[in-house]
């Protein structure tokens, strides 16, 4: 079944705001060229004609997903690589753009994500000697990895000192609480699937 290579009449201009579609071209024409292919054994291949084929790939026509897979299977790549250059581009966070929140005590949390708005939330946590979270709960689970120093965590009737490269994972919302021990500070990586409360630092015995 061949496609038109007639472009449809002009529509009125989309709204202000209004979702694009992905423009796929590119990505066609760099893996019909990776494969060294023309466009006619690509139309050969696909069962598409020429110059509807020449259309997609300049972005002038705008394929379906029907075509999308007809494209797949001719050129021998999953059709959802020809997105590949509508996708997000990766975000990063420099260190040098991070500035950690001071809390009591000389303790800081470093949002490590610079404050995505998702789900999950990666922290480092600073904790000088000598202090404690204070006990406390908050929704989602809670991964800590550590970095440095020495961390004593402690929920319900569970006690479990921690030391660099060590991993715990607690449901956070059973009430818990977290000291350095000895006199190094601590650093925690901390996950979560739910932001955080702030923390109650409190003075801990020093360990």
């Amino acid at each position: 079944m061949t496609e038109s290579s007639a472009q449809p009449p002009a529509g009125p201009a989309p709204l202000a705001g209004t979702r694009q579609r992905p423009a796929v071209g590119c990505e066609v024409r760099r893996w019909r060229h990776d494969r060294g292919l023309t466009l006619s054994q690509v139309a050969e291949r696909s069962g598409l004609n020429v110059g509807y084929l020449s259309q997609i790939e300049n972005d002038k026509a705008s394929p379906s997903l029907e075509t999308l897979a007809s494209l797949g299977s001719a050129l021998d790549v999953p059709m959802t690589w020809f997105l590949i250059d509508s996708t997000r581009p990766p975000r990063v966070v420099r260190a040098t753009e991070r500035v950690p929140r001071l809390l009591t005590d000389g303790v800081s949390l470093d949002e490590i994500d610079g404050g995505i708005p998702r789900d999950l939330r990666i922290l480092r946590a600073t904790m000088p000697a000598g202090v404690a979270t204070g006990l406390h709960g908050h929704a989602g689970d809670e991964h800590h990895l550590v970095i440095a120093g020495r961390i004593r965590a402690t929920q319900g009737a569970h006690t479990e000192e921690l030391g660099p490269g060590d991993y715990l994972l607690w449901d956070a919302t059973i009430p818990h609480d977290v000291e350095t021990v000895g006199d190094e500070t601590a650093v925690v990586l901390l996950v979560t699937h739910s932001p955080h409360r702030e923390l109650g630092v409190r003075r801990g015995d020093g360990g």
